[in-house]
This record gives C-alpha cells, sequence and structure tokens, in this order.
C-alpha cells in the first residue's frame, strides 16, 4: 500500500539522518569531548548499520520482483539510488571511516585529506544519494512516471557515482596517505605544513581530483535536467474543479 511504503522511506530517513548527525561525535577524541558524548557517537556509529542491513534486504528482495508487475518497474531508479546509499555507507562511512577513527589513527590522521575522504564519500555517498533517491520517489507523485527521460538518470547516476569514486581514489585518498606518513614520520604540523601541502606530488594529486569533478558536475547536471524536462513535459494533469452551483435565490 502506499501510506505503508511511505512511512517506511519517511521512518528509514529519519533514522539515517537522526544516527548520521549523533554518528559524527566518533570524531571528537583528543578535542577535550566528555567521555559520555563520545560514548554516544560510537553507539550510533555501530548502529547504523542496522538500518542499512534492512535497506539492503528491501533493495535485494525488490529486485528480484522488479519485472514481475509493471508498477515495480517506476521504482527502478529511486532504489538505484537507495542501493548507491549501501555501497557509500560501506565504502565511504564504514571503510574510510574505519580507517581514521581508531583513537590511534586519530592521533596522526584528524584533519588531514584522510578526514576529507571520509567526509566526501561519506556525506555525499550516503546523504547525498539518499537525498536523490527521495527525490525521485516525492516525483512519481508529481509528475508522469511514463513520461520521464531515463536515459537523463541513467546518465546522472552512474556520472555522480563515478565522478565521486575517482575523486577520492584518485586524488583525496592518496593525499591523505601520504600527508599521514608525513605525520608519523616528521609530525603532524609538518604534515599541514605550506611546504608539505604545496610539494610536486601533492599538486599533481590535486589536479588528478579534476577529472572527477568534471564527470561528477556532468551527473549534477544531467539530474538538473531530468528535473526540469519531467515537471515542464510530465506534470500529472489533475481534473477540473466543478463549478459550484449558486444558491437558489
Amino acid at each position: 500500500r502506499t501510506s505503508t511504503a511511505t512511512v517506511m522511506v519517511l521512518f528509514a530517513t529519519i533514522i539515517f539522518l537522526f544516527g548520521g548527525v549523533l554518528g559524527t561525535f566518533h570524531h571528537l577524541y583528543f578535542s577535550g569531548t566528555p567521555t559520555s558524548v563520545i560514548a554516544v557517537g560510537a553507539m550510533i556509529s555501530a548502529l547504523e548499520v542496522v538500518p542499512l542491513l534492512v535497506v539492503g534486504f528491501e533493495a535485494y528482495t525488490r529486485h528480484k520482483v522488479e519485472h514481475e508487475a509493471e508498477w515495480e518497474r517506476i521504482y527502478h531508479w529511486p532504489f538505484m539510488f537507495f542501493a548507491a546509499v549501501l555501497f557509500w555507507n560501506l565504502v565511504g562511512a564504514g571503510l574510510f571511516g574505519f580507517l581514521i577513527n581508531p583513537p590511534i589513527a586519530l592521533y596522526y590522521m584528524q584533519g588531514l585529506n584522510t578526514t576529507a575522504n571520509h567526509g566526501h564519500a561519506a556525506l555525499f555517498g550516503v546523504y547525498g544519494m539518499l537525498g536523490l533517491g527521495l527525490t525521485l520517489y516525492c516525483m512519481r507523485g508529481l509528475t508522469d512516471v511514463t513520461r520521464w527521460n531515463q536515459k537523463w538518470i541513467r546518465i546522472s547516476f552512474w556520472s555522480l557515482n563515478i565522478g565521486l569514486g575517482m575523486m577520492t581514489f584518485l586524488s583525496l585518498l592518496p593525499q591523505g596517505i601520504l600527508q599521514t606518513y608525513a605525520s608519523i614520520e616528521h609530525g603532524y604540523a609538518y604534515a599541514r605544513s605550506a611546504e608539505f601541502i604545496h610539494s610536486p606530488i601533492m599538486q599533481a594529486l590535486v589536479w588528478a581530483r579534476v577529472p572527477g569533478d568534471v564527470v561528477f558536475a556532468f551527473g549534477v547536471f544531467a539530474f538538473a535536467w531530468f528535473m526540469v524536462q519531467a515537471f515542464m513535459h510530465g506534470r500529472k494533469s489533475t481534473p477540473e474543479t466543478a463549478a459550484i452551483p449558486k444558491p437558489a435565490l
């Protein structure tokens, strides 16, 4: 039922948003934060995998029945974006997050490009993709799904994900690893110094981010153009309001 599906989607969104905000408290080691706050951040971060597993199971079961009914097909792209949430939650929030969040790692890595790498992949990869998936879910009720230009959604989906992957793996992650090595060998201040940041290899890795930015920007344009076309050509028609009879005098 539509009402049940809507409630479940909103409930999952609330869990993600609520858990995500409190989960950021695990970054607050070595900043004078009370132990109780760090404990809340650690607990919520660990529990974030629960809704992730539930959404993953739902996406898997829906994929198996996608071609059994016509109405199932209109959920294809919203669930593709939700599947991207699962991937980036595993890689961006999970792998890159656990890379920097243990206390001994934070001592050397906090504030380096390892943090930016985790932030890019976890913030847009999880919450950005979640927002786009929910946008498409809402667009079903505002526009005519049968008139959607599927080509632009497909281009947007793959461009956003590939571009984000290029940003992280070609630029931010290598920069963070080099900074971490410099922090361990020569001290944290040197890893953040202008001398190291503007070294030839670091500057080359900064420019290595440009291809990913271009691909990602094209995905943003494609999604925006899809939205414009959907509202211009695919808005759902509403029945005309019946004329209200005049009361008898």
